[in-house]
């Protein structure tokens, strides 16, 4: 009863936080998803670089540096302080310095740091930089199609807990995530089509069409997402990636399935519809 307790508090301060930052405007909005992304990148960081290493503090500022520029770039971008040349110059001196920072190193294995970094901005920062493309599609700020999103990946998610712990018989992943079925991911895709024209009704936005597109993206990268950290922490003998959140674990644990869709839902949004 008192883990629920816990849960129920930090979801409910958790998600109070998300709502006031994304409806606040566009400066909340970078502020929170900032942050959100430099949490992610730390408790990434602090399971892959080991402590003892040579230069350690200032590989972590590089590291986090470089998995937050991809965001912090493309927002420059999207509120025309910045152009297209700028970007990627930004990424070149980035990725190079990671290279530059490890030959001045005296350690013993200096690729597997810059491997574990890059690997980082792939797969944490540059989703966030697909974020700005879903918030800024329209050339000014969408707090709706924002929210949607966070919604349509939190539904689904929930769903498939639920359901799955009720129906659940047959493994969606067993190597990876045991506990994952195939009753429960599907019931997570169906109420995320239904939150989908819920959300119609309630955002707008865009057409009934594209939600309903959008709930199919998250449900589907969005489980896979969730998937590809479990294998992260298995590798790594986990249970969560972090305690940041009391009850729910990391902040990586609550914003992989997000974190994953991102580059598909921006994709569509974006060049595909």
């Amino acid at each position: 009863m008192q883990t629920w307790v816990r849960r129920g508090i930090t979801g409910t301060v958790f998600s109070a936080v998300m709502l006031g930052g994304v409806y606040g405007g566009s400066l909340t909005y970078m502020l929170l998803f900032a942050t959100v992304n430099v949490l992610c990148l730390w408790e990434f960081f602090r399971v892959v670089l080991p402590v003892k290493a040579s230069g350690t503090f200032m590989r972590l500022v590089l590291a986090l540096a470089c998995g937050l520029a991809p965001f912090a770039l493309s927002a420059l971008y999207f509120l025309d302080f910045i152009e297209n040349v700028h970007l990627l110059w930004g990424a070149f001196v980035l990725v190079f310095g990671i290279f530059l920072f490890e030959l001045f190193q005296e350690t013993e294995r200096p690729f597997e740091y810059v491997a574990y970094i890059t690997l980082a901005c792939v797969y944490i920062g540059m989703p966030f930089a697909f974020l700005n493309v879903i918030a800024f599609e329209s050339g000014d700020y969408q707090p709706e199609i924002i929210i949607g999103c966070l919604l349509l990946t939190w539904f689904n998610d929930s769903a498939a807990y639920v359901f799955g712990s009720w129906l659940g018989r047959r493994p969606l992943f067993a190597r990876v995530s045991p506990k994952k079925t195939w009753e429960g991911t599907i019931s997570g895709l169906l109420c995320a089509m239904g939150l989908s024209v819920a959300l119609y009704y309630w955002l707008g936005q865009v057409s009934l069409t594209d939600w309903l597109v959008l709930g199919a993206i998250i449900a589907v990268f969005g489980t896979l997402g969730d998937l590809v950290e479990s294998m992260f922490k298995r590798s790594f003998k986990l249970k969560d990636s972090g305690s940041l959140l009391p009850g729910h674990g990391g902040l990586l644990d609550r914003f992989d399935a997000f974190i994953f869709m991102l580059p598909f839902a921006a994709a569509y949004l974006f060049w595909l519809r």
